[in-house]
């Protein structure tokens, strides 16, 4: 506890500070990574299908919904805070907080997560699935029992990238006061010049994005085999 005072000594009087934080980033990212995920997913799924040599090729739909995601993208995170603020605030009825940054978040993760999981089930060999039409398996025979078993280690890869991204965007949000280990860096760490709290709270963000990454190595090494 000395040692502590005396080289972290503006963390050592807010340890329940940096527990409140690290939860309400772990409640962003949870929310997020499962609510996302899913739209993300069935979003994934189609932009494969509808694509001019997909299953179900439709292609006005599929240029409207590639366009829009790349748009959507291509929006700095911190711009769609604030486009979204509005939004956000008919939602949940503020635009403070760690409910309220699961707007932008979702919203913004939606079309990052789709066009990873687009490019993954992409990967899948196209020999397997003319063998599953040629058996007559449907379209949703196809891609429930084809796309999505065959592209699984893509998908859990495409999940990992999805969710240290948005680590990285929860903590980006706390600088709008979004709450979590972001905005803890910003309003204490920053903002009051307390270095050794900003440090924490950064290493406390890397030991997530690290703990994801093993996980999800764990997970891609198991069914590879």
């Amino acid at each position: 506890m000395h040692l502590l005072e005396t080289y972290l000594p503006n963390v050592s009087e807010i340890p329940q500070e940096f527990v409140t934080a690290t939860w309400q980033t772990l409640y962003m990212v949870f929310w997020t990574a499962l609510v996302a995920g899913i739209l993300g997913i069935a979003l994934g799924v189609l932009l494969v299908v509808i694509r001019p040599d997909g299953l179900l090729a439709n292609r006005g739909i599929y240029e409207v919904l590639d366009k829009l995601i790349n748009i959507v993208r291509s929006i700095p995170f911190i711009i769609l805070l604030t486009l979204l603020a509005v939004f956000t605030r008919f939602l949940v009825g503020t635009t403070i907080g760690e409910k309220a940054a699961l707007v932008p978040l979702i919203i913004g993760v939606i079309p990052f997560f789709a066009r990873q999981i687009e490019n993954a089930l992409l990967e899948v060999d196209p020999g397997v699935i003319e063998a599953a039409q040629a058996m007559g398996t449907s379209p949703a025979g196809i891609i429930f029992r084809v796309y999505l078993v065959e592209g699984l280690a893509g998908i859990i890869r495409a999940s990992a990238v999805t969710i240290i991204n948005v680590i990285g965007l929860t903590a980006m949000a706390g600088a709008v006061g979004a709450g979590g280990l972001g905005n803890l860096a910003i309003t204490r760490g920053y903002n009051r010049f307390q270095t050794d709290v900003t440090l924490v709270a950064t290493l406390l963000i890397l030991v997530l994005v690290f703990i994801s990454q093993f996980i999800s190595n764990l997970v891609i090494k198991k069914i590879s085999h």
